[in-house]
């Protein structure tokens, strides 16, 4: 059985196409990390979307746990980095460079199996759901416009925009997306935390009008509390978890939401993305998955309970700009291509080098 030779590390920093912005942050460019593992003359991929330091963390203090661990047990590098990691707390950046070389291991132990993660797993569908995301608050009402409807025009049957930056402005906001969508396509909006207890639920009630079907992050998503009290009293269901790095994290944000989200760049990897959807199978309600669609895309078709991937504007056009093999929605579905091994995508090496960082 090969052993892992080598762990490398980059960063790359792509520049948004105009400022963004939800309600709580602004933004001008994205940070891409790339961890990259080689061992029997394969190098598998993963990456997450964090601060350029997670490079430095893979290579100071994950690289050396791994390298010379047998390539296929993932579980035994998995528990390597978990104990590699006790001083230094399991969240935020550690986690994200947790999450880039766990998805890098399951892309390596398909590409020396010549299969897909999809086949790996086995699968439970041949394609998966997806969502236009994006709608930022710092979009004019024409732009905020053009880009949901255009995701329509493109077969998509749901779509999301951001709420929360000016409150009075908000219902005018969700008014012209659905004007711009039409009557037939869901509707969902995210606050990103930036609403009060009582002004969220107030929020509600007004979305509720123009159809809205998902309100993710209305509160805090610290405010475990607040959530519960929303999803018994809203009229549509509430959504978060994107923040979670942790399995006792999911456990306690349960009982809160009617859909949970989680993030394979920031929960720890495939193996932590497998473990939430146990979760969720065992309480019987949803997985949808946060952003990085390229990365989601083949474990979302193993799992049996599964809602959507978000298709967020800034990953599907850095993951298009910097990786071959990237897959394109149909009729608001996506399916991967199983012919490719592990997640079936590559760094294009020449592209990315503009924008290198580290």
């Amino acid at each position: 059985m090969p052993r892992i030779e080598k762990v490398e590390a980059s960063a790359f920093e792509i520049p948004t196409e105009q400022p963004e912005s939800d309600g709580t942050l602004e933004w001008q460019k994205t940070t891409l990390v790339v961890a990259e593992v080689t061992a029997g003359g394969k190098r598998g991929l993963g990456y997450t979307y964090a601060n350029p330091a997670t490079a430095r963390f893979i290579k100071d203090e994950l690289a050396g746990v791994v390298t010379g661990l047998e390539a296929l047990d993932i579980p035994c590098a998995w528990e390597a980095m978990r104990h590699a990691i006790r001083n230094f707390g399991a969240q935020s950046m550690v986690a994200m460079g947790r999450s880039a070389v766990d998805a890098a291991l399951w892309d390596l132990k398909g590409k020396l199996l010549d299969v897909s993660i999809a086949r790996l797993l086995g699968c439970a569908r041949e394609r998966v759901p997806v969502y236009g995301s994006g709608g930022f608050t710092s979009y004019t009402p024409e732009k905020l416009a053009e880009q949901l409807g255009g995701w329509v025009l493109e077969g998509m049957r749901r779509v999301k925009m951001k709420v929360g930056r000016v409150l009075a402005e908000d219902a005018a906001r969700v008014e012209l997306a659905r004007t711009a969508i039409g009557p037939e396509v869901e509707l969902f909006v995210d606050a990103n935390g930036a609403y009060s207890r009582k002004q969220a639920l107030a929020m509600a009630e007004t979305f509720a009008a123009f159809e809205v079907t998902w309100f993710e992050e209305p509160v805090s998503s610290d405010d475990l509390e607040a959530l519960r009290f929303l999803r018994e009293q809203a009229p549509m269901d509430i959504a978060a978890g994107e923040y979670g790095y942790d399995l006792s994290y999911f456990q306690r944000l349960i009982p809160a939401v009617d859909i949970l989200q989680a993030d394979a760049t920031r929960c720890c990897g495939i193996t932590g993305f497998l473990q939430v959807a146990a979760l969720c199978e065992a309480a019987q309600i949803s997985l949808s998955a946060h952003c990085a669609p390229a990365l989601h895309l083949h474990v979302a078709c193993a799992l049996p309970r599964f809602a959507h991937i978000e298709w967020f504007h800034d990953h599907t056009r850095i993951e298009r700009m910097l990786f071959d093999g990237i897959r394109t929605p149909e009729r608001g579905m996506v399916a991967p291509d199983l012919s490719r091994p592990g997640f079936g995508i590559e760094l294009k090496r020449q592209d990315a080098e503009d924008y290198r960082i580290c």
